[in-house]
């Protein structure tokens, strides 16, 4: 491990606390801000100039090799961190699309530039790292971008979240492939498949011994109640799984996406968020500087057009890709459209695979250097980007939006119930308003359903409830409850927060999907939630019981008390842990 010098982590540390915060002020995103810090400061930057101006080496890193293996620590914390945020419950919420989209978005993207890469001449090897590494787009930025102009919980932002968590979880395949074609084995299958065998085995090892030791590991932690030693125990486990991994043959960062996905379904998820989300943004704004020191302004002036074109090439690529994949999974041309320029990309997870490459001598330094220069410049550009597909999805609403699909104009309503999400549940909902002639207005993000409904007489409206100037329209202050059915955990969640902020003391029911969705709901602000998992059990054991023959009224007392017990059994994770 290459020596830390105190210089450099000074120069770090200045431009962390007070170049970036400068950068922001301009809304360039951090990763952004990291990379042009990390191109200033760098050898390849105003470091050029060192020789003639002797200042400049005391505000300058002049040799980057000193801070990499601390940089090293900040894709290992990456890593730990999509572990952490990959729960089976997101997983399965948004399952068609991240297992269905998602993965069909990396593999034909992978396949159609990896073949262009064996066109140009490439190695077969070289080429299938380029096709895996550049299929990927940045989770960093583009997840800014959608929080920023808060558009998370619209279908562009939830198509885009389902492809990047589908990104997420190739991460760790990808990184298995190039350690196996490092390899050079003169039977490549056979050593891809030896490769993968090995790591499904120590990975089935981590996880196993992992399960049994880490809630009873941060249970003792937790209860000095001191955040202190829970802070040293989450250390502990992300490096020392690192280590582990690492004496496997495998990369560090795979032993931190292990403990990542071990602590993503305790119940000390949230607190481990909160407490290494500081470190986690240090190291890897460490990392992106790295990544822009590594890259040579001189390489650029030397073939900008091969340069340019590559850049456009990648985003026009990926965005027609992209955009086919969606409209074939029921997205409208604009929303396909815009999805496709948003993850045009290429992601932050190209440079820890061609690092990975190259110490490998899977690439020479020049290609290397081309493609970190490709990368970083369509990361670059992607705020652009997002601006430009933002105006053009619009315009494809715009022409091909259905006639039926009305402007969200609701007339003055009192003592309405409001509902978010026109799906089964909703529409369930408004059947039984319908009949107790209570007056509701519904709010759907599918402008085909929209449109149905209406045609027969519902009062459903096309728009985003997670705005909340929609919310508004909808005229909350005068509505009797809110009711939100979507299947969307995040967007229920920012929709609640809305709902609470411009009404403190509505009425609002949500729909859950287990109990910890439902206590995170609760410390939220909801007034009441239902987990659908609850439900159905509860449902499934009253017709098993009668089917035994109990009688109908005593099954009915007893799913009922069940019911009681369990919804009062549903208190905030934080609440049970004393944090």
């Amino acid at each position: 491990m290459e020596e830390l010098k105190l210089h450099d982590a000074v120069v770090f540390l200045a431009a962390a606390g007070i170049i970036i915060p400068i950068v922001k002020r301009f809304r360039i995103s951090g990763v952004l801000g990291f990379l042009l810090v990390g191109l200033a400061v760098g050898p390849f930057g105003l470091a050029r100039f060192a020789d003639s101006f002797g200042w400049l080496s005391v505000v300058l890193i002049t040799d980057p090799a000193g801070v990499r293996a601390l940089a090293e620590l900040g894709v290992v914390f990456l890593l730990f961190m999509i572990g952490l945020e990959l729960s089976l419950e997101r997983l399965w919420a948004l399952r068609r699309l991240v297992f269905g989209m998602g993965f069909a978005q990396i593999i034909f993207t992978a396949a159609v530039i990896g073949v262009i890469a064996a066109h140009f001449g490439n190695p077969v090897e070289m080429s299938i790292v380029l096709g895996a590494c550049l299929a990927l787009s940045s989770t960093a930025v583009v997840m800014q971008l959608l929080t920023e102009q808060g558009r998370f919980g619209s279908p562009v932002g939830r198509g885009s979240f389902a492809v990047l968590l589908a990104q997420d979880i190739a991460v760790v395949p990808i990184l298995l492939l190039v350690g196996a074609l490092g390899a050079r084995s003169h039977d490549l299958a056979l050593s891809i498949g030896y490769a993968l065998g090995a790591a499904a085995l120590a990975v089935a090892l981590i996880l196993g011994i992992g399960r049994l030791v880490l809630r009873p590991l941060f249970r003792f932690a937790s209860e000095t109640r001191s955040p202190e030693p829970f802070m040293a125990v989450t250390l502990l486990v992300i490096l020392a799984t690192a280590a582990l991994t690492h004496a496997a043959g495998l990369s560090a960062a795979l032993g931190a996406f292990l403990a990542g996905l071990l602590l993503a379904e305790t119940e000390y998820r949230h607190e481990i968020e909160v407490n290494i989300e500081p470190f986690k943004g240090l190291l890897l704004g460490l990392f992106f500087i790295t990544v822009g020191m590594a890259i040579d302004l001189a390489a650029i002036a030397a073939d900008p057009l091969m340069i340019a074109a590559s850049v456009a090439g990648l985003f026009i690529l990926k965005t027609v890709i992209t955009t086919l994949i969606a409209r074939a999974f029921g997205y409208t041309w604009g929303q396909a459209t815009e999805m496709g320029l948003l993850l045009g990309q290429g992601g932050e997870f190209a440079f820890v695979a061609i690092g990975l490459a190259v110490s490998l001598t899977l690439f020479p330094a020049a290609t290397a250097q081309f493609m970190l220069i490709v990368v970083s410049a369509t990361l670059l550009l992607t705020p652009l980007v997002a601006k430009l597909a933002r105006s053009i999805g619009a315009a494809f609403e715009a022409s091909s939006a259905p006639a039926e699909t009305p402007e969200l104009v609701v007339d003055a309503v009192d003592g309405h119930a409001v509902i978010v999400g026109y799906g089964r549940t909703g529409r369930v909902i408004a059947q039984l308003l319908d009949r107790q002639k209570v007056p509701y207005v519904a709010l759907d993000l599918d402008a085909t359903r929209v449109s149905r409904w209406r045609t027969q007489g519902s009062p459903v409206y096309f728009g985003d409830a997670t705005r909340p100037g929609v919310l508004e329209r909808l005229h909350l202050p005068q509505a009797i409850a809110l009711v939100i059915t979507t299947d969307d955990p995040d967007a229920a969640q920012r929709v609640l927060s809305l709902a609470r902020a411009l009404v403190p003391t509505l009425p609002i029911l949500v729909r859950a999907h287990d109990s910890d969705h439902a206590a995170e709901l609760l410390t939220a602000g909801a007034t009441a939630v239902i987990p659908e998992v609850l439900e159905a059990g509860l449902q499934l054991g009253q017709v098993l019981l009668e089917k035994m023959g109990l009688p109908t009224d005593s099954v009915r007392e007893l799913v009922e008390a069940q019911r009681a017990a369990s919804l009062h059994a549903l208190t905030p994770p934080s609440a049970e842990n004393g944090f």
